[in-house]
């Protein structure tokens, strides 16, 4: 039996409503590349993105290890096509969108990996940059 007056632990409402909420930072022009997409897969996209910011797993993504360390693909499908977002998580107080695009193939094209790896150096920088304030 609980003490009347005690603190309640694990109520469903501080699990709900009581999440950190981390930043999104938009490297290069990655907040235009999202814009640009169709509104539902944009809305998909922001709402795994969400997911993200609040410490939950997009429901579908996989490690893109080849940008860099920690970075992730989260994979948004609509009747236009398949769309991808590259972004890491793991460093920092932030969610960092490194690239947004469409996908053409199969494969993930070499400019697009590119991309992501131009900004993932450039995120690092950042980075370091606000460290040093």
């Amino acid at each position: 039996m609980k003490t009347p007056g005690a603190p309640r632990t694990g109520h469903p409402y501080k699990k709900l409503y009581n999440r950190v909420v981390k930043d999104v930072v938009f490297i290069g022009g990655a907040d235009d590349e999202l814009r640009s997409f169709p509104h539902p897969a944009r809305q998909r996209a922001g709402y795994q993105l969400y997911l993200v910011q609040t410490g939950a797993e997009p429901a579908d993504w996989k490690p893109m290890t080849t940008i860099g360390s920690g970075c992730r693909e989260i994979r948004v499908r609509d009747e236009s096509g398949a769309y991808r977002v590259f972004y890491i998580a793991t460093v920092g107080d932030a969610v960092y969108v490194l690239h947004c695009f469409k996908k053409k193939t199969q494969r993930t094209a070499k400019a697009d990996l590119n991309v992501g790896k131009a900004r993932y150096q450039a995120m690092r920088a950042l980075i370091e940059e606000t460290k040093k304030r």
